[in-house]
């Protein structure tokens, strides 16, 4: 029996956990992504496949931009720089990796069990977790549920993960594409799309509302406008 158990373990639901733990609470957090070790995947869509991963293919891309097109403005000579991407997603992987390792440590230290499995919530005590074939019950007095949010699948670009990639796919392309269409002016996909822009894509955006970064401050998004017209 514990008193909580979290359904997710990204931002909201780890932290909410930790917390729990930290407040005397006997605490479980659900998770259905695993690593290659058969383990939890902790972090959520943040750290595996969203804000982590895409901050660091940003570092990485402004810094190859910067030697590829403005060192020279600083007195700065040098070669023209080498793209090994490659090396740029080990590097993206193994920020992932450490980060998630830190959650794993995090819930060590706080004596949350971590739990491996899809949750199907049955009451407001019970929730069954199922994994490869199998499954338990798992009595709680209270709930929380984390679990987060996965792109939508529009009728006129399936995705396949070939040709048409959700934010996911974008991150792990094993080649600079030469030319990349983004459907969606928010945050992921501006973001994306100056990662392979400054690798070397051509890139178009495609947006239905008349503005980029739509529900973000009218200065930010005009700014923004101003900065990816410059690009």
């Amino acid at each position: 029996m514990y008193d909580v158990v979290i359904v997710g373990s990204g931002p909201a639901g780890y932290v909410a956990a930790i917390r729990a733990s930290q407040l005397g609470l006997k605490t479980a957090c659900i998770e259905k992504s695993f690593d290659i070790n058969g383990k939890p995947l902790l972090g959520g869509t943040c750290l595996n496949v969203g804000c982590i991963p895409s901050k660091a293919l940003l570092d990485s891309s402004y810094k190859y931009a910067e030697a590829l097109n403005h060192f020279s403005d600083h007195g700065i000579e040098v070669n023209k720089p080498k793209l090994d991407l490659s090396k740029m997603m080990d590097r993206k992987n193994n920020i992932v990796t450490q980060l998630t390792s830190g959650v794993s440590g995090l819930f060590e230290a706080n004596k949350v069990t971590s739990i491996l499995g899809e949750a199907k919530i049955l009451d407001s005590t019970q929730v069954e977790v199922s994994f490869e074939g199998k499954s338990e019950v798992i009595n709680t007095k209270h709930v929380i549920i984390a679990s987060g949010s996965s792109p939508i699948d529009i009728q006129i670009a399936p995705i396949d993960q070939e040709n048409i990639v959700d934010s996911t796919g974008a991150l792990v392309f094993d080649s600079v594409p030469k030319k990349l269409a983004i459907i969606g002016a928010g945050v992921i996909g501006l973001e994306l799309g100056s990662v392979w822009l400054r690798l070397g894509a051509q890139v178009t955006v495609v947006e239905y509302l008349d503005q980029i970064l739509p529900g973000m401050d009218g200065e930010v998004r005009k700014e923004a406008a101003k900065i990816f017209k410059k690009q």
